[in-house]
């Protein structure tokens, strides 16, 4: 259960960096990452963090340098991002799925200085990716890429560290050239408003945005926690990628705050995180309803006990995600719904477990403190009445500092007000909670992943040369929430199929993006400006394709 209070008198983090040495002083001997049966303290933790710091001083690494995270879910991860906050640079989390076109595009509108990334994970190669990208890396070589003139540094996480020079044991090992008063006085220059984070999401334009936020959505995360049942003593399993926003505050974050120990899975999947529920005898998730039904028909194979679960959360609201809430309350644990994005910060509306069942299982939540919402006419900007649909524009201290390098669309989303025009649709309800009603925006949403359709049209034309027009829609889907379907018009003469357009983006573009069915039409149909009517093709899929 939650301490009442921690066991010692810890000032409270006003940074990022700061949060490791706070939980190291609270709970320095409990278990803070449990990851492939090893297991790390909260003591060890800080002090692996403040090596890597070190080490990113060694090498060159300052206030203001932006460090790419390509690392998927292990204790490498937590330490590396903690380190780049605490020296005062900005972490750059890579989304795990991405391949060459999406890491190169990535890469170099980050102007990343360093990028740590791992060799493999199952069957992926990210050390191969990368070079594919970057020729000029060449394993314990790297000199500089004309084509990333930013990039000046690569360290590789490996599970057989051979000590190389690029190597995460060689990079740790040049932090003692380093004084530890060296480090104190770097994190002493690191202020609250300065630009702690850069997460990228895909926009309807077709090109991902760098979202910046600074080290006051500690707040937020603070703040949310402390109305949830987790904390000290408390076991949380960790399947969510903490390059996501999602993961990265509720698991890399929480737990520094909290003093809980979290389960890290590389990936997730369900069986084993059944077995690891039982097991590690886990008191809270969190996830997506994809993540929960997988693990309720675990649950129905394994047979196993999971009665140690008693927290969850898992946003709602809607109608594709409302039964599954329901039937979590009844055969997994309660769970509190709530709503954010990239520009907001993950959370910012929520419940809590005082809420009645409908409210937490069919509703967003209520604002946090210190956040605004407005629901307005997206044609007029004029507020609507309450229980009226508009679409919701959010104002507050989590609001993002804007697009990196991208000024122009950071103009089109924050008004001269300050709110951030979300381009979804919601109302808020007689009884104050927000009810979200989907996307104004074509934005699709594919196991928890944002999906353009306009980045996938643009990356079919580009790889499947028979393909002369193409439109991206959504079709339902039981598991994943939504899947693409591309409707393509052929060049003169040539064909075009499913299994070419798979081969074709294999490796190439992440898979959440590859379309599950391609259907081939004479046109697309337009309005009389020229624009597709994705209405139509909606509709279409629908009849054609079913959907479940």
């Amino acid at each position: 259960m939650k301490d009442s209070a921690p066991p010692t008198a810890v000032p409270a983090a006003r940074l990022f960096g700061e949060l490791p040495h706070a939980a190291a002083l609270q709970w320095p001997d409990a278990t803070a990452v449990t990851f492939e049966g090893a297991h790390l303290t909260f003591a060890e933790i800080d002090a692996a963090v403040d090596r890597a710091a070190r080490a990113l001083l060694a090498r060159g690494v300052g206030k203001g340098d932006c460090v790419g995270l390509w690392i998927t879910n292990r204790p490498e991860f937590i330490v590396a991002y903690y380190a780049v906050e605490k020296v005062g640079a900005i972490a750059v989390p890579f989304n795990t799925r991405y391949r060459q076109d999406d890491l190169a595009f990535v890469l170099r509108h980050a102007e990343c200085r360093m990028m740590i990334t791992v060799d493999r994970s199952g069957p992926i190669e990210y050390e191969r990716i990368l070079r594919a990208v970057v020729p000029e890396f060449e394993g314990d070589r790297f000199e500089g890429s004309a084509q990333f003139p930013h990039l000046k540094d690569i360290v590789v996480v490996s599970s057989h560290d051979t000590g190389g020079a690029r190597s995460w044991s060689r990079f740790l090992a040049e932090g003692e050239r380093v004084a530890s008063e060296a480090l104190a006085q770097a994190a002493a220059r690191v202020q609250p408003d300065d630009i702690a984070l850069i997460v990228f999401t895909s926009g309807t334009t077709g090109n991902p945005k760098g979202v910046m936020h600074d080290h006051s959505c500690l707040r937020n995360v603070r703040e949310r926690t402390a109305q949830w049942p987790i904390g000290a003593g408390d076991t949380v399993l960790n399947f969510l990628p903490m390059f996501h926003l999602y993961g990265l505050s509720e698991m890399v974050l929480a737990c520094m705050v909290t003093g809980a120990r979290q389960v890290v899975m590389d990936a997730f999947d369900p069986d084993e995180a059944v077995r690891l529920i039982a097991q590690e005898r886990v008191n809270g998730l969190h996830g997506f309803e994809t993540h929960y039904a997988d693990l309720m028909r675990s649950c129905d194979r394994l047979g196993l006990d999971v009665s140690s679960l008693r927290f969850g959360t898992l946003p709602a609201g809607m109608q594709n995600s409302n039964a599954v809430a329901h039937e979590v309350q009844d055969r997994l644990c309660p769970t509190v719904t709530g709503l954010g994005m990239s520009e907001t910060w993950a959370w910012v509306c929520i419940c809590t477990l005082d809420d009645a069942r409908a409210q937490r299982c069919e509703t967003s939540g209520r604002p946090m403190a210190g956040v605004e919402i407005r629901i307005v006419d997206p044609e007029t900007g004029a507020a609507v009445p309450t229980g009226v649909p508009g679409e919701i524009l959010y104002r507050g201290y989590t609001v993002m500092r804007g697009y990196f390098r991208d000024p122009e669309a950071t103009a089109r989303t924050i008004d001269a007000e300050g709110w951030l025009h979300s381009g979804d649709q919601g109302l808020v309800r007689a009884d104050g909670f927000v009810q979200f009603l989907g996307r104004y925006k074509e934005m699709l949403k594919v196991g928890g992943e944002n999906v353009s359709p306009a980045a996938v049209e643009q990356e079919l034309q580009k790889l499947v040369p028979a393909i002369e027009q193409v439109a991206v829609v959504g079709l339902a889907d039981a598991r994943l929430a939504e899947v693409p379907v591309a409707y393509v018009v052929p060049r003169a003469g040539m064909t075009c199929t499913v299994d070419e357009v798979l081969e074709r983006c294999k490796g190439r573009i992440a898979s959440f993006k590859i379309p599950r069915h391609v259907v081939v039409v004479d046109s697309l149909p337009m309005t009389a400006s020229g624009k597709v009517q994705r209405v139509l093709l909606q509709a279409r899929a629908r009849k054609e394709l079913g959907g479940h």
